[in-house]
């Protein structure tokens, strides 16, 4: 409808992540948070103008008690009865399925232009119209995919190091939790 009309439409991205290690990020040092790094990572995508973790914008109006995921013990091992956190806790990994969801305004270039100035003599005027998509939505979901699994990567390295897959993949099979 959008198209029809000349216009363009924004939307919401979901990217998920499942089967990753506790502690991956950092509580301590603000830049090396998981969720600082995820969510510059997906703010640096154009046209984004929200990240959220789990439902953030949701449990800002909730009570503690409400959102506060809570922990059990089954099958010789933790879980969380929920996963309000989306998967980051102080800023690390808490291997629960990581949970994000971006906000893309709608894209600028119009086939119907909107007005503007004309910078000489400033005069109102169309703005130029171009070919444009109506909705970039579906292709930053691919880019969204790709800056989360850059962004995972590094964190990898960065809790498990090595100079060698077989380096990583044996720190990892020692000290990863999940």
């Amino acid at each position: 409808e959008a198209k029809k009309n000349g216009d363009s439409g924004g939307g919401m991205i979901q990217v998920v992540a499942t089967g990753l290690t506790y502690g991956m990020g950092s509580y301590t040092h603000w830049q090396r948070k998981l969720t600082t790094r995820i969510s510059a990572a997906m703010m640096s995508i154009n046209a984004v103008k929200g990240v959220e973790i789990g439902p953030a914008f949701h449990t800002g109006g909730c009570r503690g008690s409400e959102v506060h995921d809570e922990i059990g013990w089954q099958d010789d091992k933790y879980f969380r009865h929920s996963n309000n956190a989306g998967g980051v806790e102080g800023g690390m990994s808490n291997a629960c399925m990581l949970d994000i969801r971006l906000v893309m305004k709608p894209i600028p270039t119009l086939t119907k232009p909107l007005q503007s100035v004309h910078i000489e003599s400033r005069d109102t005027v169309d703005a130029h119209k171009e070919r444009t998509d109506s909705c970039a939505v579906p292709a930053a979901s691919i880019v969204a995919e790709a800056m989360l699994a850059f962004t995972l990567a590094d964190a990898i390295l960065e809790k498990f190091g090595g100079d060698s897959m077989e380096q990583l993949k044996s720190h990892m099979k020692k000290s990863a939790k999940w």
